[in-house]
């Protein structure tokens, strides 16, 4: 029993049993056991592993030897008891301190049970000037009365910062966090210079805020009032991290506080602000967006002289959207220019109801340490104003804290009144130091107030009249931190008035400047990255070249689906890669080998390719295998990444469509020369992400001038699998089309899904490119193309019927994705001449001159038909209508329904046989 090999003889083994006892079942033994061995495991843990012991402090062995010593009788001395009682103290202080801190300006605090009273731990004011060794376990030299224990620990844990963090797993992690807390009793320490600099951030903020106020009267801000301390809090955090290390910023944030941030943080110009308040129209023929949702790009320097990039991502109302692309542009930037995760922080300011209230936030908080997702932590501030929008705390969340998501990755988090500007300063310090040495979310909640309404136009004593008429009294943040420099003698009268003048004046210089702007301009959000991108409307009707020589396309289909011999793969992966090579030799490219080569071809040019989402490795229907296992091993072995210094990249994501399109909606954005794909499991599940394709894929470039090239696969197509898994919607997109905002297509052919791919980067744009991939076509025996089609064709956005005789044809039917092949099986068994079968690849946008080509070729014709398989009031059918409403265009569909498809498989099969029937007059 080397644990207790210092104990004598007679007395380790009962203190052997104990301890067991008490790693089982701790709560069985007598208080004082509990909390000796509770020290014991402190000490374990603080000072190396149980062989080591005896290296531990004098203070903490002398007790376990005067245990071992004394317990001749049977019973623990009453000293080393209290001893015991004042580590349980200590304990409690790290563990509940938190709960009982002044971190709340304007509210009382809630009251919890039991509190930190010295008799709920055995204790008593007879021990307050009583010497405990324990003390040096909170960094006190030595030996200290009970009294100056509490006061260091009432000094650390519980004045302006509380601090969660003994739920961290990491030993090394949580002392870390001890160590930092116990420098300076938690506080900070500031020279003179570097409290002015807060202070002159401090008063541009609330500067800012007033002038807004006096000068555009109930105009919608969003205004920062009450937490002020947020812009010196961020400039702090970037200037510590760019002293850390730090070479680029992404921050992401929803309306509240925006105007302060985009002014005084990335230097925005306050005219150009002012002339916004105006309303007036942007330069560029384009919708733009208000004011407090646009973004910025902007390089500062630090007071050391470091030169930092930061960028604001412009963000739409849903408030925690922002947080996924943050993610997504941060592990981009690391991917493909700074190959660090130390070198960019991603920073995202929450709402106290968002970040409690919504979903993505617990997707966002999961990619954490995720290999294809992790940007080396993430600082989260909330700008808790405690009211969200109207509601109060206490209706808004089930959760102690706003922060409890912090707890699921075991993230520290640090409260903080928002009043106490210096321990705002200490607290976003941490942050960078903690999130540079251990890569992980650390979780800043700022306590604050919101002065006004949500949106100044608002009467917050409709629902919080209490709260309301505290503030309204409340001095702000700027005022608190002028009367402490004032006391200490740092800055006189005269300097914080002539501070003031001087930003007063020049916001009046503004001012009256923005008047003599004729039309705003918009900033483009990381405009270096695409100033080689431009686009003018009518390009996206242009054929492109996507041609590749064939001898090498042929090489590269053959070294693709070789397996090298010296690895040992499963033997149904082995039999298809055989199989592959089969179809090169026959010229039948499937799906998954046209696929591979778009991506081969790509990368061979020196194109990156990253594809993301559930099970893209091998593929939901086990297609792909762009990722290969080893049997014994499980060693990975991806085909691809022996091809170029390019680099393919295949995720298995989160289960998550909202979160992880938004990342690699992110990712695209900060990378317009990779090719960037998220596939749906199936094509439905999009659903679940539908607010990043409203808010951004569709709308950003007419919003915010924003190009993105980001490649969704959403695999469609009627199978009778039920009212799930069958449609992805293409209704909805198609809804959502005007000024050639994204490409629709619904490809039948793996050579016209190997044009669509490399079209991505071959056009000096991008555009969101939506894919209505398929299922049933990925081994279906027409759906095959050869060589000579990938390598000197190009993308057709309609496929004419090439067997059909104009002359002949009676009935022009065009359709859309795997139905048509189902209607040429049809046309085969009966031999009807007199149909032609158009298939529609790119839906949007409509290549009209094209299709007004072959509507004049079958110049015979009598009727003119579009055919889908969805309900009739879902699908293209509408898209199809408003396009070809002056040609008499009809529609065979299966009837109008509230449900996809129908659930039974029996009801499916009638329904598509009618579809496919009625195309042929068949009754």
């Amino acid at each position: 029993m080397d644990r207790f090999s210092f104990l004598n003889a007679a007395h380790s083994q009962f203190i052997e049993d104990l301890y067991q006892q008490y790693r089982k079942y701790p709560d069985s033994l007598e208080p004082s056991w509990k909390a000796f061995f509770q020290g014991f495991d402190f000490a374990l843990e603080n000072y190396g592993d149980e062989e080591s012991y005896s290296q531990a402090p004098v203070s903490t062995t002398t007790i376990v030897q005067q245990v071992s010593n004394a317990s001749a009788n049977g019973e623990i001395p009453e000293d080393i008891r209290r001893e015991f009682k004042v580590i349980d103290l200590i304990e409690a202080y790290r563990t509940r301190g938190h709960l009982f801190t002044k971190t709340n300006p304007v509210r009382e605090r809630r009251k919890y049970a039991p509190t930190l009273a010295i008799e709920n731990f055995g204790l008593s004011n007879a021990d307050l000037n009583r010497k405990f060794d324990c003390a040096i376990e909170i960094g006190l030299p030595g030996a200290a009365t009970l009294q100056q224990i509490i006061d260091r620990l009432q000094t650390i844990y519980c004045d302006s910062i509380g601090v969660e963090y003994m739920h961290i797993h990491s030993i090394e992690e949580r002392n870390f966090v001890k160590a930092f807390l116990q420098v300076n009793n938690n506080h900070p320490s500031l020279s003179a210079d570097e409290k002015v600099n807060i202070l002159r951030k401090l008063n541009q903020a609330v500067a800012f805020e007033n002038y807004l106020n006096t000068k555009f009267v109930g105009q919608k801000r969003f205004s920062l009032e009450g937490n002020e301390s947020l812009i010196p809090a961020l400039d702090q955090l970037i200037s510590k991290s760019a002293h850390l290390g730090v070479e680029e910023v992404v921050l992401g944030m929803a309306h509240r506080g925006r105007l302060s941030v985009l002014s005084n943080i990335f230097g925005k110009s306050y005219k150009q602000i002012f002339s916004e308040f105006e309303g007036k129209e942007f330069e560029d023929v384009f919708s733009g967006d208000v004011k407090y949702h646009l973004g910025a790009t902007h390089t500062t320097k630090t007071p050391e002289g470091k030169e930092v990039v930061i960028n604001l991502v412009p963000n739409p109302s849903h408030l925690e959207t922002v947080a996924s692309l943050v993610e997504g542009i941060s592990r981009s930037k690391i991917d493909n220019t700074y190959h660090d995760y130390h070198k960019v922080l991603p920073i995202v300011i929450h709402g106290d109801g968002a970040i409690a209230g919504q979903g993505i936030v617990y997707e966002v908080a999961q990619m954490m340490t995720l290999d294809g997702y992790k940007t080396g932590g993430t600082v989260h501030i909330v700008v808790n104003n405690q009211v969200a929008f109207t509601t109060n705390y206490l209706d808004s969340r089930s959760s102690i804290y706003s922060t409890d998501i912090a707890k699921v990755t075991s993230s520290p988090v640090l409260h903080i009144n928002a009043d106490d500007v210096e321990a705002v300063v200490h607290a976003l310090h941490f942050a960078a130091e903690f999130r540079a040495k251990f890569g992980k979310d650390v979780y800043i909640d700022l306590l604050g107030y919101r002065k006004y309404g949500h949106n100044e136009g608002d009467e917050p004593r409709f629902t919080q009249p209490q709260l309301y008429k505290i503030i309204s009294k409340h001095p702000n943040p700027r005022e608190i931190y002028k009367a402490v420099l004032k006391s200490e003698g740092v800055l006189s009268d005269e300097v914080l008035k002539q501070m003031e003048l001087e930003f007063k004046e020049l916001l009046d210089k503004d001012f009256d400047a923005s008047k003599e702007i004729e039309k705003n301009k918009m900033d483009i959000f990381m405009n270096e990255t695409w100033k080689s991108y431009s686009y003018t409307k009518g390009e996206i009707q242009k054929p492109v070249n996507t041609q590749f020589d064939l001898a090498k396309l042929k090489d590269l289909a053959v070294k693709m689906s070789t397996l090298p011999a010296d690895k040992k793969f499963l033997s149904k992966i082995t039999r298809l890669f055989e199989a592959r090579l089969k179809m090169i030799d026959n010229d039948a490219i499937d799906w998954a080998i046209g696929e591979w080569l778009a991506y081969a071809t790509l990368l061979s040019e020196g194109h990156s390719v990253r594809i993301s989402g559930e099970d893209v490795e091998r593929g939901t229907f086990s297609h792909r295998h762009a990722v290969l296992k080893t049997e014994d091993t499980e060693e990975e072995y991806s085909p691809l990444n022996h091809i170029s210094d390019a680099r393919f990249e295949a995720y298995n994501s989160l289960l998550s469509e909202y979160g992880v399109l938004g990342f690699d909606y992110g990712y695209a954005m900060a990378s317009p020369n990779r090719l960037t794909i998220w596939e749906a499991q199936f094509g439905d599940f999009v659903n679940g992400a539908q607010i990043v394709i409203d808010q951004y894929l569709v709308a950003a470039e007419e919003k915010w001038k924003m190009q993105n090239g980001l490649v969704m696969l959403l695999p469609h197509g009627y199978e009778g699998q039920g009212a799930e898994h069958s449609s992805a919607r293409l209704e909805r997109f198609l809804g959502l089309t005007a000024n050639e905002n994204i490409v629709v297509a619904n490809c039948t052919t793996p050579a016209n899904f190997f044009h669509i791919l490399r079209r991505q980067l071959k056009w000096n744009f991008r555009k969101p490119l939506v894919v209505m991939s398929p299922k049933s076509l990925l081994r279906h025996p027409k759906a095959v193309s050869s060589l000579t089609e990938l390598a000197n064709g190009q993308f057709q956005p309609i496929i004419d019927d090439a067997t059909a005789n104009p002359s002949k044809v009676k009935r022009l039917v065009l359709c859309s994705g795997k139905l048509y092949y189902e209607l040429l099986a049809k046309k085969e068994e009966l031999k009807a001449e007199s149909v032609a079968l158009v298939r529609l690849e790119q839906l949007y946008p409509l290549q009209n001159n094209q299709l007004e080509e072959i509507l004049n070729k079958y110049s015979k014709r009598k009727d003119l038909i579009w055919a889908q398989e969805e309900p009739e009031n879902m699908g293209a059918w509408a898209y199809i209508l408003r396009h070809l409403r002056d040609t008499g265009i009809q529609v065979i569909a299966p009837a109008p329904s509230g449900s996809p498809a129908p659930g039974s498989h029996k009801m499916f099969e009638k329904n598509q046989q009618g579809v496919i029937n009625s195309v042929f007059g068949i009754n």
